[in-house]
């Protein structure tokens, strides 16, 4: 029976697949730093390949070049961009207590509501619902952070050792349970073709959205624009909610800049922007590199991000290609029919 089981390729993928299935419901608590890992390297495995084209050098070193420079410019995106919001929360600060100070404003009117609010309402069941909120979104955003510090030093054990490790799991092919291995290297090798596709297009678009908000925050009268647009464009690199998560930092920056009239002009820009990539260019470019139709990209993307959430957007279209070749759909278009017919003798 076992070898009936193992000379039946269908049943044993089936198989496989299912156990591969099972096993990441069962860390599906570490796919945020799986996935990031992943991201990582397959971002840095493609440059190193494109370095490579005109610079023949080790890739020990070309990674260790590519992972300095991209420390680099994060330490000065944390040290830059955190200074200016710092000083444009501050500056809302002051402008907020000059506000309520102003001899115009009349303080016994707000302090009365105040009161009467507090009095009517049950604030510290409030306060406490909302303090659990923000410590919760803080834990979030450290788990965040943990998982991108440890997913990109794990990218980076990766490249400088590729060819070792590479080496190694080739081992795996070999071995007594070689079917089992050759199974999962099938399914790795058909997702990760999918996922570079989406990979790239999220660069596309990343690029994109930093060049037209870049553009819009200079018109509307913004300094700075380098470093934001650096800031903008690893917030964009987050399919979707980038857009979203700028939002904060831009419109404070906009309060301190021209007021509220500024700051209506950034989040009519940011919600041209986030119109654009959800409903022009994430469908266009999946479509165009996935070659599939935009009505099919479209519904792919709105039901991953309802069941998976942001990384719905990421993963959706390499999970749905992936089973497209797993099922043995072949995708045709107009030009592959075309081809076909004038191949046809008459």
């Amino acid at each position: 029976m076992y070898e009936k089981f193992v000379s039946n390729l269908r049943l044993r993928r089936f198989i496989v697949l299912l156990l591969i299935i099972f096993v990441l419901f069962l860390v599906k608590d570490f796919m945020t730093p799986i996935l990031l890992t992943f991201i990582f390297t397959l971002i840095s495995v493609k440059i190193v390949r494109f370095v490579q084209r005109y610079i023949k050098a080790p890739t020990f070193i070309i990674a260790t070049v590519l992972y300095l420079i991209e420390l680099i410019l994060v330490y000065l995106l944390i040290s830059k961009y955190s200074t200016i919001l710092i000083d444009q929360v501050l500056s809302t600060y002051n402008s907020i207590v000059r506000f309520y100070q102003h001899k115009d404003f009349n303080s016994d009117l707000v302090t009365n509501f105040i009161s009467d609010y507090f009095k009517n309402h049950n604030w510290q069941d409030k306060v406490e619902s909302g303090a659990g909120i923000i410590l919760e979104q803080l834990q979030n955003v450290g788990r965040l952070a943990i998982a991108f510090v440890m997913s990109f030093i794990l990218s980076f054990f990766f490249m400088i050792e590729k060819e070792k490790t590479i080496l190694f799991s080739r081992n795996f092919l070999h071995s007594t349970y070689k079917w089992f291995f050759q199974d999962v290297y099938y399914y790795a090798k058909v997702f990760v073709e999918t996922f570079g596709v989406v990979v790239e297009v999220q660069l596309l678009i990343a690029v994109v959205n930093t060049v037209v908000t870049t553009i819009g925050l200079g018109l509307i009268g913004f300094t700075q624009l380098p470093t934001l647009a650096i800031m903008i464009f690893f917030l964009s690199l987050i399919p979707v909610a980038g857009v979203i998560f700028s939002c904060v930092p831009l419109t404070l920056i906009a309060y301190s800049t021209g007021g509220v009239q500024t700051v209506a002009y950034v989040l009519i820009l940011i919600v041209v922007v986030h119109c654009i990539e959800a409903y022009i260019l994430n469908p266009k470019f999946m479509s165009s590199r996935t070659k599939l139709p935009i009505f099919y990209t479209f519904v792919i993307l709105l039901f991953s991000e309802k069941f998976l959430g942001v990384w719905g957007l990421i993963v959706g279209i390499p999970i749905f290609n992936f089973f497209l070749e797993i099922l043995g759909v072949k995708i045709t278009t107009a030009k592959t029919k075309k081809a076909k017919k004038t191949e046809q003798p008459d």
